[in-house]
C-alpha cells in the first residue's frame, strides 16, 4: 500500500535568486533520504513561489524494506587463537555488529578466508521516519544568508510561518521554531486566504484556488505565453532576457502580463541605458521594434489577477518616469565632463592596496599593450588607437551612469568618447575591451579592442599572482578564471600570433619595472602556465575526447592555436580514419625505444639495413615542411606529413634490430628514433591516445 506526502514549508518572502537552488536543494535531499531510509516511492516535485518551498512525493511505499546485509570482518588468522578459540578481534567484532560469534561464517576473498556475519533488519513503518527525517531534511539545508528570528537559535533563508505536512490524510507530528505542522496551506496574500488540504496529492489543486500557482513550470509557461500573446496582438519584439524571466518567475505567486509606456522623449538617451533601467531597477522587459531599436512602451508582471491592470500600469509608468529622468540628468551631467578630467579622478579611485589606483592600472595597460601591438607588427595606425584607447579605456569609471548602473562601464565608454570626438575605432574599443565579460559573451571585434582587453585582462592576472592571490577552489573575487578564458577566447577567434609566454613575459616585466613583485618571477610563471594550462583545457574538452586534449596539452599549449589547430585535427584523423590507430601504433613503437637513446647526432654512415636509410631519408623529406606546419598551426597538414612516416616505420621494426650487438650502430639506430620522436611529440603524446 502506498501513500503521497505532502512537506510544504511556508516563509517570508524569500528572495527570488535564492529559490531555484532551494527548491532543487530540497528535491534532492528529500529522494537522498528517502534511498538512504530504504523507503520505496515514485515520483518526486518540487514547488516554490516567494512565500514557500515543497515538495511531493508520490507512491510513498508505507514501510521500509526489509534488510539482509553481510558484513566482512577479521581474517580466520586474526580471528582464531592458538587454541582455536575466538580472539578479542572477533569478539570485538561481533560486539559491534550485535550478534553472537555462533552466527559467523568463513568465506574466500582474495586467497583469504574471514569471517561474515549476515544482519537482518525489518523494514519500518514509514509513518514513524516521517517527521524526524523531514525535520532533518529541512534543518540541513544551506542558503547563501540566513536569519534568525525571535528568541530561536535556528537559522532559515527567511523566517518559518508555517508548515504543512501530510503522509496520505494524516498530519505528521513535527514542530520547528514553535511553528506545528498541519494540513492548512496560505493562499496569495490579497486573493487567497487559509486553506486545509484534505490529501497531499491536493496541494497543487488547492493552490490555485488560492490564486497561487505553485509549480515553477506552469508559471513559466503562463509568463511566456502571456508575454507572446501580447507581442502578437500589439506588432511588438518583446526582448525576454533568461536571467530576468528567471527572477519574475519567482517575484510572483500568479502571473499577469501588462504593458505601459513612458515619454518618447527618454528615447534620446542610449538604448542601452534605457533598457538597463527598466531591466535591473524596474524588472520591466523592454519592447523593441522589428530593427531591434527600442519603443517608448514595457512590458511587466504582476503577482495578481487581471483587475485593474490599467491602474496597476500608471503606477508602474509613474515610477519609470522618475527612473529615467534620473538616468536622462546623469548622461547629460556626464557629458560635460571632459576626458582628461576624468582621467585625473582615477588617480583617487584604489584598484588594489598593493596594485595602486586605477590610475596606475591604466598606465600599466598602456604599457602591456604597446608591447603587445609591436609584438603582432601592427601598422602605426592601429597601434596608435591601441595607445590612445588603452590610455581612455577605464575613465567612464567616474561618470555618473556608471555609479549608478556599473554594468554599462564600456558601454557609456564608448558613447562618452564618440561625443568627446574620439576616433571610431577608438571609441568602438573602449567597450570592446571588457568583453568577453561572461562564457556567452562575444570577443572583441576589432585587434585594437582585442590587444587592449588581453592587455587588461593579463595586468589584472599577473598583478593578482604576483601578490599571491590565486584562485582556489569556488573561491574567485577577481573574477582571474573568466579573464583567463577571455584571453585564451580572444587569441583563437583572431588567430593572434602570441604565445602565452609573450603575454606572461610582457605583462610581468611591466609590474616588475613599475612596482616590484612581491613572489619571484618564477614562481609566478609557473602558477601562471598552471591556471592558464585549465583554461585552455577547457576550451579544448568542449569539442574533444579526453586522451586527446592530453595527448596534444603534453606537447605544449603555448601557442593557443596551434595546441586547437593540432586537437581537432587529431580528433578528426581518429573519427574518420579506421586504419590510423596501426598509424599511432607504429609512432608508440618510436616512442618506447627512443626513451632508451642517447644524446648522439644521427651517422647515415653507420645504416646497416637499408630500411634504416629509407625511414631517415623518409623523416628528413617532410620534416621541414612538418615542423613549420605545426608552428603555423596547420594541424591537418601536419597530421598528414607524418603519416607518411608510418611505412618506412614499420618497415624499420619489421627487419631491423634496433638493439643490435654493435653498440655504435644500436647507438645510431636509437638516435634516429629519438630525432623523430622529438618531432612527433611537438605535435602530441600519442601514447597517451585510449583505444
Amino acid at each position: 500500500m502506498t501513500k503521497n506526502v505532502l512537506f510544504e514549508i511556508g516563509l517570508e518572502e524569500v528572495p527570488a535568486r535564492f529559490l531555484r537552488s532551494a527548491m532543487d536543494q530540497l528535491k534532492e535531499k528529500t529522494v537522498k533520504w528517502l534511498e538512504t531510509s530504504r523507503i520505496s516511492f515514485g515520483t518526486v516535485t518540487a514547488y516554490a513561489t516567494p512565500r514557500r518551498l515543497a515538495v511531493l512525493i508520490n507512491d510513498v511505499a508505507d514501510r521500509q524494506s526489509d534488510m539482509s546485509e553481510e558484513v566482512k570482518g577479521p581474517s580466520r588468522k586474526i580471528a582464531l587463537d592458538d587454541s582455536g578459540n575466538w580472539s578479542k578481534a572477533a569478539l570485538g567484532f561481533a560486539r559491534s555488529q550485535g550478534v553472537e560469534p555462533d552466527s559467523f561464517t568463513f568465506k574466500e576473498l582474495g586467497g583469504v578466508e574471514y569471517i561474515y556475519v549476515t544482519k537482518n533488519s525489518v523494514g519500518v513503518a514509514t509513518a514513524d521516519l516521517l517527521s524526524e527525517g523531514l525535520l532533518g531534511i529541512l534543518t540541513s539545508m544551506t542558503f547563501p544568508k540566513n536569519m534568525r528570528w525571535g528568541s530561536h537559535e535556528f537559522k532559515f533563508v527567511r523566517p518559518i510561518k508555517w508548515i504543512a505536512a501530510l503522509h496520505g490524510t494524516d498530519v505528521i507530528n513535527m514542530e520547528i521554531t514553535d511553528v506545528k505542522a498541519g494540513n492548512v496551506t496560505r493562499g496569495h496574500r490579497f486573493l487567497g486566504s487559509e486553506a486545509v488540504i484534505p490529501e497531499a496529492s491536493a496541494y497543487v489543486d488547492i493552490l490555485r484556488q488560492q490564486h497561487v500557482i505553485v509549480d515553477v513550470e506552469e508559471r513559466e509557461e503562463m509568463i511566456v505565453s502571456q508575454i507572446h500573446a501580447l507581442a502578437d496582438e500589439k506588432g511588438w519584439n518583446i526582448a525576454v532576457k533568461e536571467d530576468l524571466l528567471e527572477e519574475v518567475l519567482f517575484l510572483v505567486e500568479i502571473p499577469t502580463v501588462l504593458h505601459g509606456s513612458f515619454d518618447p522623449a527618454f528615447l534620446e538617451i542610449p538604448q542601452d541605458v534605457l533598457i538597463t533601467s527598466m531591466r535591473e531597477h524596474q524588472r520591466y522587459f523592454p519592447v523593441l521594434d522589428a530593427e531591434g531599436q527600442l519603443l517608448p512602451y514595457f512590458v511587466t508582471v504582476r503577482s495578481g489577477d487581471s483587475r485593474s491592470l490599467d491602474v496597476i500600469a500608471k503606477g508602474n509608468e509613474k515610477v519609470l518616469r522618475a527612473r529615467l529622468s534620473d538616468a536622462k540628468f546623469f548622461y547629460q551631467e556626464d557629458q560635460k565632463l571632459q576626458i582628461k578630467d576624468a582621467l585625473s579622478k582615477l588617480e583617487s579611485i584604489v584598484f588594489h592596496e598593493e596594485l595602486g589606483t586605477i590610475g596606475d592600472k591604466v598606465r600599466r595597460i598602456r604599457r602591456i599593450a604597446d608591447n603587445l601591438a609591436a609584438k603582432l607588427s601592427l601598422t602605426a595606425e592601429a597601434s596608435d588607437d591601441v595607445s590612445r584607447t588603452a590610455d581612455i579605456c577605464k575613465f567612464d569609471l567616474v561618470t555618473q551612469m556608471v555609479y549608478e548602473f556599473p554594468e554599462l562601464q564600456g558601454v557609456m565608454g564608448e558613447d562618452y568618447a564618440r561625443k568627446a570626438g574620439e576616433k571610431e575605432s577608438v571609441a568602438k574599443a573602449v567597450f570592446e575591451h571588457y568583453q568577453p565579460r561572461s562564457a556567452s559573451d562575444a570577443v572583441p571585434a576589432s585587434l585594437v579592442g582585442s590587444v587592449v582587453s588581453i592587455a587588461d585582462k593579463m595586468d589584472t592576472i599577473a598583478g593578482c599572482f604576483s601578490i599571491g592571490i590565486i584562485p582556489t577552489g569556488s573561491q574567485d573575487p577577481y573574477a582571474l578564471r573568466r579573464q583567463a578564458q577571455g584571453i585564451v577566447q580572444i587569441i583563437l577567434e583572431h588567430q593572434l600570433p602570441l604565445s602565452l609566454s609573450e603575454v606572461f613575459d610582457t605583462a610581468l616585466a611591466v609590474h616588475e619595472d613599475v612596482r616590484g613583485l612581491k613572489r619571484s618571477e618564477k614562481e609566478i610563471r609557473k602558477d601562471l602556465i598552471d591556471f592558464f594550462g585549465l583554461r585552455v583545457k577547457k576550451l579544448l574538452s568542449e569539442d574533444l575526447k579526453y586522451d586527446v586534449v592530453d595527448a596534444v596539452i603534453s606537447s605544449g599549449f603555448d601557442h593557443v592555436v596551434s595546441v586547437v589547430s593540432r586537437g581537432h585535427a587529431l580528433m578528426s584523423e581518429i573519427q574518420s580514419n579506421v586504419d590510423f590507430k596501426t598509424t599511432v601504433e607504429s609512432f608508440n613503437r618510436v616512442s618506447n625505444l627512443a626513451a632508451k637513446a642517447g644524446k648522439i647526432a644521427v651517422n647515415p654512415e653507420l645504416f646497416a639495413q637499408p630500411q634504416e636509410s629509407a625511414l631517415y631519408e623518409a623523416w628528413l623529406s617532410v620534416r621541414d615542411e612538418y615542423l613549420n606546419a605545426v608552428q603555423n598551426s596547420e594541424g591537418e597538414k601536419a597530421l598528414k606529413l607524418l603519416g607518411q612516416l608510418k611505412d618506412p616505420i614499420t618497415g624499420f621494426f619489421d627487419h631491423v634490430m634496433v638493439m643490435a650487438e654493435d653498440e655504435a650502430v644500436k647507438a645510431n639506430r636509437l638516435a634516429l628514433l629519438s630525432g623523430i620522436e622529438n618531432d612527433l611529440k611537438s605535435f602530441a603524446e600519442f601514447t597517451k591516445l585510449v583505444w
